[in-house]
């Protein structure tokens, strides 16, 4: 899908059992009743790519294959944080594809579990219809940033991963403040507080604009 070279090429495949000690029962159904294979096709490395790294040592490439057309965060987050390294998942149903990946950081308490960030994905689209890219240019930790800057052009370019997932949070922060002020607005039957209300949406969108 990313047309990768060879050398970065695994096509393993990973029972859905490998994760049943991060599971719970529930969570176990959850895979036994979506998934219908799991593949690791690519690994991205200082090996396989002939780049350097700084702080992310590979980016690993899932993809995983449904029984049904339906979305499978949970199952991803439990997988996200059994693995320490970013992965970019490609999910997949007859011809349909939407991706997901990540950024996440080790646990402190627990290395054997990572902790989420924040997590961009897609809608469903098809192959065809994909615009994503995996540029494999000047450093592994480039990559993936770069990568993930793809969920969102609107972005001004930030210097690194954490300053991009910073930035969008903030967003996201910011846009369920605006969603909260017009329903305030739709609301409120006061003359001066709707005159209020609408000076604070509008320095919500320009902050949001800026």
């Amino acid at each position: 899908m990313f047309k990768l070279p060879e050398t970065t090429k695994l096509n393993k495949i990973i029972p859905k059992n490998a994760f049943d000690s991060y599971t719970n029962s529930r969570q176990k159904k959850e895979f036994a009743d979506n998934v219908s294979r799991i593949t690791w096709s690519n690994k991205l490395s200082v090996d396989t790519t002939n780049l350097q790294s700084k702080e992310i040592l590979e980016i690993q490439i899932f993809s995983i294959e449904l029984k049904e057309k339906v979305q499978i965060k949970s199952i991803l987050n439990i997988i996200d944080k059994a693995i320490p390294y970013p992965i970019i998942f490609i999910i997949r149903n007859v011809n349909s594809v939407y991706l997901s990946t990540s950024p996440k950081h080790n646990n402190p308490k627990n290395e054997d579990l990572a902790v989420i960030d924040y997590t961009y994905s897609t809608d469903w689209l098809t192959e065809n219809e994909n615009e994503f890219q995996i540029e494999l240019k000047n450093d592994i930790d480039w990559v993936y940033k770069t990568f993930c800057e793809q969920f969102n052009k609107s972005y001004a370019k930030v210097k690194n991963l954490t300053e991009l997932v910073s930035t969008q949070k903030e967003l996201g922060r910011l846009n369920k403040e605006i969603e909260k002020v017009k329903l305030a607005i739709a609301k409120s039957k006061q003359f001066n507080k709707k005159v209020e209300l609408n000076m604070r949406l509008k320095e919500l969108l320009v902050k949001l604009g800026s």
